[in-house]
């Protein structure tokens, strides 16, 4: 019983599942030691071929700010491929999820030896 509760409260699971799938894809195809932009190319190729929809590049209206990616007008999807992920980038998103109203933005580190796509909430400010 606990965990039907549990997956009644999580944003989009099915979505975030096949997102997941393409971020763990991505990551088992390239490693660890390749830039942003290759991970992103190879992740728009995955996205199209689960017919996902999406936005890559997304820019927020008056703000200047460009997202990594928009998914299904749903989830902000951020990438990375630096040393740790840091307080800044966790801002980062936090900032977009303000801005565009979004409620779950999905954080993710391709420069490590394992990848944990961090699920982030939009706070009620």
């Amino acid at each position: 019983m606990a965990t039907n509760k549990i997956q009644e409260k999580v944003l989009y699971p099915e979505l975030s599942y096949i997102l997941v799938g393409v971020l763990f894809s991505t990551h088992n195809e390239i490693g660890p030691y390749a830039r942003e932009k290759q991970y992103n190319d190879l992740i728009e190729i995955k996205l199209k071929e689960s017919k996902v929809p999406y936005k890559r590049e997304f820019k927020i209206a008056d703000s200047g700010n460009i997202l990594d990616f928009l998914i299904d007008n749903k989830i902000i999807l951020e990438t990375k491929a630096t040393r740790i992920i840091t307080k800044e980038h966790y801002r980062q998103i936090q900032n977009y999820l303000q801005a565009t109203g979004i409620k779950l933005g999905i954080l993710i580190n391709f420069s490590n030896r394992y990848v944990k796509p961090i699920r982030v909430l939009k706070m009620d400010l």
